[in-house]
């Protein structure tokens, strides 16, 4: 047995000798192009759009939107999917959004000036609350990680070992970690989320991103995925018109603080 296991261990060693090392240096490259950004920032709505959209959003023509896409596919950021005659893309997977949403956070503003109303609106838009792949983003988003967290249906566990370098709210780390309580399983079930399917899933159960707006915590992981879209399912949340953009409706308003006690501004 002992020379089976390490047989299998030298294996695993050349697997892990044969692994190249990550093209930073290239995915740099791509992130880079204001196009490629601003197109990528749009699918982090997490659905699927067209060509034809995502060139609107970045700015440029849909056959020079083409070639960018193809470029973001070939490394693994997005992919493509064909229903009928059109060709959609999506963002390859929630790390990709992960890596956006971390980027986001020490990226410098947007030197463009906001010169019409409509930019403003949406800028405003965004930042009151929007999708963040699939979970929820934005000033609802922290608003309710903290009605979560203030009613003990989540609970936040720090690192003591790590207090001379704590976490901050506004950037990521390992000090900081977050768990459901049975109180939380038993609210959220309750709610109509299949808490026991997501414990059974490989994905875990609660993450957090650092929301770049608002400098703080929102809900991420399985459960943060499963509220949102129990959520849209209600009718509680709509998407808006431009892409990321989740607007909460008078009913979902009225709802968080009857199933949450959690009172969201207009």
């Amino acid at each position: 047995m002992d020379e089976v296991a390490d047989r299998a261990g030298d294996r695993a060693a050349d697997r892990t000798e044969r692994e190249p090392e990550p093209e930073l240096a290239r995915a740099a490259r791509l992130l880079a192009g204001a196009s490629r950004a601003r197109m990528l920032k749009a699918l982090c709505d997490g659905r699927p759009l067209t060509v034809t959209v995502l060139a609107a959003e970045a700015g440029v023509s849909v056959p020079t939107a083409s070639v960018h896409l193809t470029q973001l596919a070939e490394a693994g950021f997005v992919r493509a999917e064909h229903s009928g005659r059109h060709r959609y893309f999506r963002l390859a997977g929630p790390d990709v959004a992960t890596a956006l949403e971390a980027l986001a956070v020490i990226a410098p503003p947007d030197p463009t000036p906001m010169t019409t109303l409509r930019a403003h609106s949406r800028h405003n838009a965004l930042r009151r609350s929007r999708s963040c792949y699939d979970h929820l983003a934005g000033s609802l988003g922290v608003a309710l990680m903290e009605g979560f967290l203030d009613q003990g249906l989540l609970r936040r566990e720090n690192d003591l070992a790590s207090d001379r370098h704590p976490d901050r709210p506004a950037s990521y780390g390992r000090q900081t970690t977050y768990h459901l309580t049975p109180q939380g399983a038993e609210r959220f079930t309750g709610f109509g989320v299949d808490v026991d399917v997501l414990l059974r899933g490989r994905r875990p159960m609660v993450r957090y991103c650092v929301d770049w707006s608002e400098r703080s915590h929102h809900l991420a992981g399985a459960l943060g995925a499963a509220l949102a879209a129990r959520l849209f399912a209600l009718d509680w949340l709509r998407y808006g018109v431009s892409p990321r953009v989740v607007h909460l409706t008078d009913a979902g308003r009225n709802g968080l603080r009857d199933a949450f006690a959690i009172e969201v501004a207009d």
